[in-house]
């Protein structure tokens, strides 16, 4: 066997994906032998299947602190994000179809009914170029149909500005207020509990997209927004399943028309083994923002060391940050570049979103913090709640392979 054969892996692209927990496995693979039905039919095989699902709402809920009656599970987290920012950005519906069936599923299943939205529909979405790209290209959409959207300015430790903020809900006729609790790409801790107060006192709902924020750092302050979403795959859960988290009474608009699941908001039979994978994963993630802090000094480590190899190296992002993430632009080396050659060492990173993979375009996030040249030579690297201190060793020796050629 080869020298690049045998040589462990180091995985530092939690951003990305997360591996999922044995137990998470172990319970999907008991619910595809056992809850294989239709988790909408009434008969006992149903039942069976519903029980998962049904476990699924009560853990993210719990995870969130909000009544299970207030999540709707969806297909991950980009479409929770779509759900919620079109929602709020559609005027009432033509879901009237979806909606007659709501009312008799929502009693059946013991749900609450949902309730017509006060405030909103119709007017400007404010949001940032930080944003995820099924938030960003929501926006853009909504722009090219005419719609307003008001971009908020960044500073350069890649935080929105509370004062732009400000400015953007002072100019009146908003309809929602969408920003992540944090970033993707950078690990920024953005200032949510402030963006909630600022747009509460205006009347205007605030989506979060907390997709990285769930498990990892703490999510009391996230509580006040009217929507915030998960996706499975971020807290060691299986990918396809996710959810739109909202407070009570918030009503969301279907996206898609059919069926009456999910109280009508998200037609579509759900994934029975996958909410057991879900609902394990959850109830892990309740106790990994501790798990997550213990990651800093690791971080750190990484991050002065890739810093004292490379003099002309910059971080991208300061102030707050999540524990397990660290950005940096190389001096002397493509972003993308450097990914390729460190999966060649064994070591897996990457140079941006995975969800804008296989694109020549830089990082947008870096872009709009510093510009299109240091976005093209960044690299993300995201450690997890299994990385240890021969991971980070291993890859500082890869890059000190790679970095050498350069």
């Amino acid at each position: 066997m080869s020298e690049r054969r045998a040589r462990r892996r180091v995985y530092l692209d939690w951003n990305a994906t997360t591996p999922p927990l044995d137990e998470v496995v172990e319970a999907m693979a008991r619910a595809a032998h056992d809850a294989w039905a239709n988790p909408a039919s009434v008969h006992e095989d149903g039942r069976r299947a519903r029980a998962h699902v049904e476990a699924a709402r009560a853990r993210v809920a719990d995870l969130a602190g909000a009544d299970p009656r207030d999540v709707i599970l969806t297909a991950g987290g980009t479409e929770a994000n779509n759900l919620a920012v079109r929602s709020f950005l559609a005027p009432p519906a033509a879901a009237g179809e979806a909606r007659r069936g709501e009312a008799g599923e929502a009693e059946e299943r013991g749900g609450r009914p949902a309730a017509a939205r006060s405030a909103g529909r119709g007017g400007a979405l404010i949001t940032s170029r930080l944003e995820h790209p099924s938030v960003t290209r929501v926006a853009e959409a909504h722009a090219r149909a005419g719609g307003a959207v008001r971009w908020l300015a960044i500073d350069p430790r890649g935080a929105i500005d509370p004062d732009d903020l400000a400015r953007a809900l002072g100019e009146g006729d908003a309809a929602l207020v969408a920003l992540q609790a944090v970033n993707h790409e950078t690990g920024v801790v953005q200032p949510i509990a402030e963006a909630i107060a600022l747009a509460s006192a205006r009347g205007v709902p605030v989506h979060v997209d907390a997709v990285q924020a769930f498990g990892r750092v703490a999510v009391a302050a996230l509580e006040g927004a009217a929507t915030r979403s998960l996706a499975g795959h971020k807290i060691r859960g299986p990918k396809g399943i996710g959810a739109l988290i909202t407070r009570p009474r918030v009503a969301v608009e279907p996206i898609l028309v059919g069926g009456a699941q999910e109280r009508g908001v998200r037609p579509g039979t759900v994934d029975a083994v996958a909410a057991a994978g879900l609902a394990v994963a959850a109830a892990h993630a309740r106790a990994g923002p501790a798990r997550y802090a213990r990651i800093a000094e690791l971080r750190d480590r990484l991050e002065a060391a890739l810093l004292a190899m490379d003099p002309g190296a910059r971080v991208n992002g300061g102030g707050a940050r999540a524990p397990h993430v660290t950005n940096v632009s190389f001096s002397r080396w493509a972003g993308a570049e450097l990914v390729a050659a460190l999966d060649l060492e064994g070591v897996s990173a990457s140079s941006g979103s995975a969800c804008s993979a296989g694109t020549v375009d830089p990082s947008p996030v870096i872009a709009a913090m510093h510009g299109e040249a240091r976005a093209r030579s960044a690299v993300r690297l995201s450690l997890g709640e299994s990385t240890g201190e021969d991971d980070v060793a291993l890859a500082l020796a890869a890059f000190g392979r790679v970095l050498s050629r350069g």
